[in-house]
This record gives structure tokens, sequence and C-alpha cells, in this order.
């Protein structure tokens, strides 16, 4: 199916985009990388008759780290985050970024495109939420920075008013002694995840003082249960207290049934992937170089 007419703007700054985003407000669209948007314009899903092209925008393609936060702008794309230096410190980034779907998505798609989209099945709202990432929000009143589980409010659904769009994703460093890993199962490798986990750890003297656990494709926003996570805080993590952190993230999960599978499934599934998520990120955690990718139909 062929897109709705629409007009095409593309504007050379910012502030020229927040201007259209005011004159046409929920007649607009922004595009970024457009490997979203342009799916759902082929299938006319929603009404739109001004598309914002801001992909030209180089102020809002920067990965760079100030002190101890990150700061990703809008418009990286999933194949730069990936390969990007931060990636080795910050492994859930390459294995999230470097996950998504074919070669050609990833270095078209951005993360900011990608969050903003709220797909409940997304990768990066899934790693954000295991980062405790802030969003940079920027609009006619100024820019406001919101948590990612602000910024999410349901399925496909943002706190982004008419007039604004996401400008920088700011994730705080993790201090020595921590690991992250995020692993997903998918039909194909285009396709979006089924099931996916993340999780970030931190270890001193073989004690688990940090504890951050995400599902993805689980229920409308992603996942997170502070009882999973206080269930690993103070102790010395082994798979058997991984095992009783994934049972209950997941007993607190709304996987829906589908033509991917069935809600019993999912739970495995989910199950399955935190474990080998936390092992991952403990291996990481203790100097170990430790590799890994998702896992396919």
């Amino acid at each position: 199916m062929y897109p709705a007419p629409f007009n095409y703007h593309r504007p050379q700054s910012l502030e020229a985009a927040i201007g259209l985003l005011s004159r046409y407000g929920d007649d607009a669209s922004i595009m970024a990388g457009g490997q979203s948007l342009i799916p759902m314009l082929k299938m006319r899903v929603g009404e739109m008759t001004e598309l914002i092209d801001i992909r030209k925008l180089s102020d809002l393609d920067h990965i760079e780290q100030r002190g101890q936060t990150l700061h990703i702008g809008a418009l990286a794309t999933h194949a730069r985050i990936a390969s990007a230096e931060v990636a080795n410190q910050i492994p859930l980034l390459r294995e999230c970024g470097g996950g998504i779907a074919d070669r050609q998505v990833r270095n078209m798609g951005t993360i900011g495109g990608g969050v903003s989209v709220a797909d409940p099945s997304g990768d990066w709202p899934t790693g954000l939420a295991v980062l405790d990432a802030q969003l940079l929000l920027t609009g006619l009143s100024g820019t406001r920075l919101v948590s990612i589980s602000d910024f999410i409010v349901d399925a496909y659904t943002t706190c982004l008013e008419s007039c604004e769009l996401v400008t920088e994703i700011q994730i705080p460093v993790p201090p020595a002694g921590s690991g992250s890993a995020y692993v997903a199962f998918k039909r194909a490798a285009p396709a979006y995840p089924t099931a996916s986990a993340g999780i970030q750890l931190t270890v001193k003297d073989n004690i688990c003082t940090a504890a951050r656990l995400a599902l993805g494709a689980a229920a409308p926003v992603a996942v997170v249960c502070r009882d999973a996570e206080a269930l690993l805080l103070g102790k010395e993590i082994t798979t058997e207290l991984l095992e009783s952190a994934a049972e209950a993230i997941v007993a607190v999960a709304e996987p829906p049934p589908d033509a991917r599978g069935s809600e019993a499934f999912k739970r495995a599934m989910l199950r399955k992937l935190v474990v080998e998520a936390g092992q991952r990120a403990l291996g990481r955690c203790r100097g170990e170089d430790v590799s890994g990718a998702h896992h396919y139909a």
C-alpha cells in the first residue's frame, strides 16, 4: 500500500523543526531515520499530512561522555551507538543497538526514533529502562528532562507534547564493578523481539550492591520489578538466585498471546532470557570478556 498524500519539510535547524510542529500540530509527524515511520505510513496507521524530516540536524547525532553521564543525540544511529567506545563500558548498548533488525536498519534508524515510537516490543525502551535513562525533550517552552519510565506511558504513547521532540538521551555511567547485558528472542533478524530481557549489576567483593532488570515485549511498557531486584541485593549472585529473580519479574509481566507465541511460551522464554542476561552481566562485573548474541527461531 502507498502512503496517503503528505507535505514534506526538511528544516535546517532545531528551532525551525519546532516551529513547524507548532504550526501544524497533530497533523505533523517527525521523521528521524524513518525505519519505523515509513512502514507505518505505508500501512496508513494514524493520520498525518505534514512530514518533518530532521535527519540533517547534525547537532543531534553526538555520542559523548560528560562527567559521569553519557549524552547520546536523538539522531545517533543504532549502528554508531553499538560501535561507540562507550559500548565497551556499557555492553548493553552494543547488544541492544547492534541486534536491531539488519544492517540497513541499524545504519538508518535512530535511538530517538526508536524510543519515540514506544513500541512494546522495541529494543531501546527496554534497554534504556535498565540503564535508568533520562530523555531531554525540547519544545516551544524550552527543555525538560524526563525519565524513560515517565516518557513512555502506554503502548505507542509517550508524554511528548504536540510541539516537542526528543533531542537527547542521558545515561548514568555505571560505577566500577558493573556489568550489563541485553538479549532477545526473535523469529528472524529483521523482526521485533518476541521476548527480551536486560539487566545491569554492580558487584563488590562478590556481593551485589545494585541491580536493575527489565523485560520487553511483555506488557504495554517495559516491565520492571523492584521486588525482583531486591532479591539480588546484598548477596552473591548465583544461577539459582537469578532464577528466583526471573520468576519474580515474569510473575508481574503481561505477555500477550499472538502469532509469535502463547503466553505460557513467552513466560518461559522471558525466564530463560533473564537468567542468560544475568550470567553475562555477572561475568562482565568480574572483568571477563563475555560475548553474546540474540536467539532466533
